[in-house]
Formats: structure tokens, C-alpha cells, sequence
């Protein structure tokens, strides 16, 4: 192979084989391809070719090895892997990355629901790190870290621009030792540091009250493999509640905090309330392919006659966006609370060699309207802003708005 060589990629294949078509173009000095100019052809269209210039990432190769003092300490496939990662950052989507080997053991024990650490969704809001919520009854949650908290430091490593990838690696760890988070609250003058106690954590999923006002309320924390099941039976509660007397025909959902989970499992919710074939999300791939509909599946079960408040707030994300905005939107639930935290984006996960994995978003949620959940979140018809002397004084206004709207049903 000369220097001069230029060597056609395909841009899918780099995608699906990542680590090792990289791996071969840096084997031995000798057959390094140094050409000025690398050719790339889209299996979409053939004839288009895109040139990218090359030679400033050999030159920076070649400067790194030859000058740098720590050289040593940081392999070749290390180097690999840190190009993959600039390749994806250059997107500029927090939710588009490279996961190597050691994040992607971390995302592992995530799937699996086995983990240590403080118990909280996190995120990227305006490029800035930002808690999404803490988990009901988690070390973060009794530390009081909240939703929107923005993360400036973990222990004493800054942390603004890091990645959640990178930011879940420092905050997990063994239970019983400690972490501290350098927080900025919106309501705060100053950032406050808050030391937290990790510990195992188990995902809540659901909690039901019969209230002797005649208002039954399910508390949802997370959409997961097990929550239509879960949801379904308190559904059942609440015919039984509403069974005993005709006037308890008030529901109240609670998805304050709740980040999300499995689009699957919003959709069959969503389809106790909604005609068979209403939509409830759209999967909009932009100019990639048409979008890919998701609708009720008709279940159907209650007449105009259900009084339907559902409660959301910053720590809102994603399944509960989704859900939240179907059921709103179709006029089937009045919302309270406040702004949704804005997690609309579709990932797909896509397995590399060497147990690496590549995250790429790939299309964004649009609800029944058309309106994009990334671009603005959910805003409640009924928004209610707390306070930290709420806070301090245990006082929940957006609960007793939720209760006043179901009260005073118009």
C-alpha cells in the first residue's frame, strides 16, 4: 500500500464493525495509510462521495507517539477507542456515544438492574450535566439531591461538560462509601455540596392510595419490563374503589420523577385509556426513512364519565413524556405540575467488537400533534412551581392542585 493510496469506506460499515476497521488501518508504521485525502461511498448512494481529510489525525498520531513523556501508559487499542469517541462527539449529541469495554460493563449492570451507587437518573440539559431525578427512597433521594440539580463536580473532579457515561462511573462504587457532588440549584445563589452514602439500589416501580375523598392515586416511578402488569392491577383497584361508590370516579397518576423505562410498556398503558389504532407516539427518522407510528391497542375500558389528572414535573422524562403527552393531547387526562424534563430521543444500541457498544440516536418523539418532546418537554395546563419553602415545610401544592382539579372538574 503506498502513501499515496486512497482506500473507499463504507460509513455503515463503520458503524457495525467500529473498533476493528480502525484497528486495521493502524497496523505497523508501514502499511499506516497517510494519503491526504480518505474517500467514503454511503451504501444508500454509491456515487456520493464525501472526502475527509486525514492527515491532521496522522500527524497528531505520529506528534502524540513521538512526544508525549506518558506515551506508555495509553495502548494503541485505548487510542482506538478514544478516536471512536471523538467521531461520535463530533455530533454533538449528549445521547450519541461509544461505550468501551469499561462503560460498557457499567451499562450492562444498568440492563441487568443490579448496581451500587446513589440512586439517580442523570442527563444532559443545555450541554450541562443534570440530575433527571432521584429514585423514591434512593441514597440520593434522602440526601435531598433533586430534579434539575445541575452537576458542577463529583469528589473534585470537574464536571460540567463530562458525559453521563463518564459521570456514572464516578458517582457508582462500592456501597457504604461516600460521594460528594458539587451542586447549582436553580433557587440557590451558590452551589451546595452534598456528600452522599452509596449504597444497592432497587428501582421502585408502583404504589396505589383509595383516599377517603373519593380520589384514587398510583404512584408510577419507572417504566419497566413489569409495569403494564403492575399498572393494570392497580387499574383494578381503582374499578373496585370506583365500584363501591359511582362518584369515585377520580384517578390521579403521579409521574413526578419518573425518567422513563420501555417505550413498550407506555404504549400498553397508554391503551387502558385510548381507542384501538389512537396514536401515541410518532418515531420521526427525519430525512433517514418514513416514521414509525405507535399506537393503542384498545383496551379502552373507561367512558367520558372518569375525572383523569396526571401529575409531572421536571423529573419527568421520556416514557412518562410520552405518556403524559398522548393521553393530554387526545383529551383524555388534564396535566399539573410542572415542565417535563425534555428526554424525546430515540436510541438504538448497536453491538461492537470487543464488548464495546456504539449508542446513536437515530430518531426523536413526536407526540399525536406533531410536537417535538426534545424541543420543549411537556407543559402542563396546570403548572405549579415549587418552592423551597414548600420544601422545608413539607408542603406539596402540586398534589392539591391535582386534588382541586379532580374537585372542581370542568
Amino acid at each position: 500500500m503506498t502513501r499515496k493510496t486512497k482506500i473507499i469506506f463504507s460509513l455503515s460499515a463503520l458503524l457495525t464493525i467500529g473498533a476493528s476497521v480502525f484497528l486495521g488501518i493502524f497496523i505497523g508504521l508501514h502499511l499506516r495509510l497517510s494519503a491526504e485525502k480518505v474517500a467514503e461511498v454511503s451504501n444508500k448512494d454509491p456515487k456520493n462521495l464525501v472526502l475527509a481529510d486525514f492527515s491532521t489525525f496522522w500527524q497528531a498520531w505520529d506528534i502524540l507517539n513521538e512526544k508525549y513523556i506518558y506515551s506508555a501508559s495509553t495502548t494503541n487499542q485505548q487510542k482506538v477507542y478514544g478516536a471512536i469517541q471523538g467521531l461520535a462527539a463530533s455530533y454533538n449529541d449528549p445521547y450519541t456515544f461509544f461505550m468501551p469495554p469499561s462503560e460498557a460493563s457499567v451499562f450492562a449492570g444498568d440492563i441487568a438492574g443490579s448496581f451500587e451507587g446513589v440512586g439517580m437518573e442523570i442527563g444532559t440539559r443545555q450541554k450541562v450535566l443534570t440530575v433527571v431525578s432521584p429514585l423514591k427512597g434512593s441514597p440520593a433521594k434522602k440526601a435531598g439531591i433533586r430534579s434539575g440539580d445541575k452537576i458542577l463536580k463529583i469528589d473534585d473532579k470537574v464536571s460540567v461538560e463530562m458525559s453521563p457515561e463518564e459521570a456514572v462511573k464516578l458517582i457508582r462504587g462500592k456501597g457504604g462509601t461516600t460521594v460528594k457532588l458539587t451542586l447549582l440549584r436553580e433557587d440557590a445563589k451558590e452551589p451546595i455540596v452534598v456528600s452522599v452514602v452509596r449504597g444497592s439500589i432497587e428501582v421502585p416501580t408502583i404504589e396505589t392510595e383509595a383516599r377517603s375523598d373519593g380520589i384514587f392515586v398510583i404512584r408510577l416511578f419507572s417504566f419497566t419490563e413489569n409495569s403494564p402488569t403492575l399498572f393494570r392491577n392497580a387499574l383494578r383497584e381503582f374499578v373496585a374503589f370506583s365500584d363501591n361508590n359511582p362518584d369515585h370516579n377520580k384517578l390521579l397518576l403521579d409521574l413526578r420523577g419518573n425518567p422513563g423505562g420501555y417505550l413498550d410498556a407506555a404504549v400498553d398503558m397508554a391503551s387502558w385509556f385510548l381507542p384501538a389504532g389512537s396514536l401515541v407516539v410518532k418515531e420521526d427518522y427525519g430525512d433517514k426513512g418514513p416514521g414509525l407510528s405507535h399506537r393503542s391497542r384498545g383496551y379502552d375500558i373507561f367512558t367520558d364519565n372518569l375525572r383523569f389528572v396526571i401529575l409531572v414535573d421536571g423529573g419527568s422524562a421520556s416514557a412518562s413524556e410520552i405518556f403524559a403527552g398522548a393521553l393530554s393531547e387526545h383529551g383524555k387526562a388534564k396535566l399539573v405540575g410542572s415542565k417535563t424534563f425534555g428526554k424525546g430521543c430515540v436510541q438504538e444500541l448497536v453491538p461492537l467488537p470487543g464488548n464495546t457498544f456504539l449508542k446513536v440516536t437515530v430518531a426523536q418523539w413526536l407526540t399525536p400533534k406533531g410536537n417535538s418532546i426534545s424541543d420543549k418537554g411537556i407543559m402542563p395546563q396546570y403548572e405549579v412551581k415549587v418552592t423551597q419553602e414548600d420544601i422545608n415545610n413539607k408542603k406539596d401544592r402540586q398534589l392539591e392542585k391535582a386534588i382541586s382539579v379532580l374537585n372542581n372538574w370542568k
